[in-house]
C-alpha cells in the first residue's frame, strides 16, 4: 500500500505502520538539508555526508561511523576520502594509536555542518507548529526508546556471533 490508498486522511499517512512512517518522516529533514546545502554552495555533499559532519563534530570514531551507518569499513573509508577531497574533513593518525584515524571538520565542513543544523532546526520549528511541546517531547521519547531497542538488539546479535 502506498499510504494514500483507502485512507481516511488527506495525507494517507495514518494507515502506515511505524517503519513506513519513520522512513517518510526522515525525508522532512533530508529534503530540507539537501536544499540548504544546494543554496549554500555545498551541492557536492555526498550521500550520508551531513550525518558524518554531525558525528565528526561530536567526535565520533571511524568505528562508530561504520556501525551507525550500517555500511562496510571500505564504504565508510571511501565516503571519508570523498569528504576529505572535497574539503569538508581533515584526516590524521592518532599519535597514541597509529591504527586509529582522527577526523576533524575543516572550516568548510564546519560551515556545512552549521547549514545542516540550521535546516534541521527549521524542520523542528515547523514540527512545533503542528504538535504541542508535550507532543514533540513524547515523539522524542518514543524515538529514543526505539534507538535503545535497536542498540540492545545489536548488542545481543554481537554476543551470539
Amino acid at each position: 500500500m502506498t499510504g494514500d490508498e483507502g485512507s481516511g486522511s488527506a495525507s494517507g499517512f495514518d494507515r502506515r505502520a511505524f517503519p513506513g512512517l519513520l522512513r517518510a518522516a526522515r525525508k522532512a529533514y533530508g529534503t530540507a538539508i539537501r536544499q540548504a546545502f544546494a543554496d549554500a554552495g555545498f551541492d557536492d555533499m555526498p550521500r550520508n555526508g551531513a550525518y558524518v559532519l554531525a558525528r565528526v563534530y561530536d567526535d565520533a570514531t571511524f568505528a562508530a561511523l561504520t556501525r551507525e551507518l550500517g555500511i562496510s569499513k571500505q564504504a565508510v573509508s571511501q565516503l571519508i576520502d570523498v569528504m576529505v577531497m572535497r574539503g569538508y574533513l581533515e584526516r590524521s593518525s592518532d599519535s597514541e594509536d597509529r591504527r586509529r584515524m582522527l577526523l576533524r571538520l575543516t572550516s568548510r565542513g564546519a560551515a556545512a555542518a552549521t547549514t545542516a543544523w540550521e535546516a534541521a532546526t527549521a524542520v523542528d520549528e515547523e514540527l512545533l507548529t503542528r504538535l504541542s511541546a508535550d507532543g514533540v517531547a513524547a515523539l522524542r521519547s518514543g524515538l529514543i526508546a526505539l534507538c535503545e531497542i535497536a542498540a540492545e538488539s545489536e548488542s545481543a546479535a554481537v554476543e551470539h556471533d
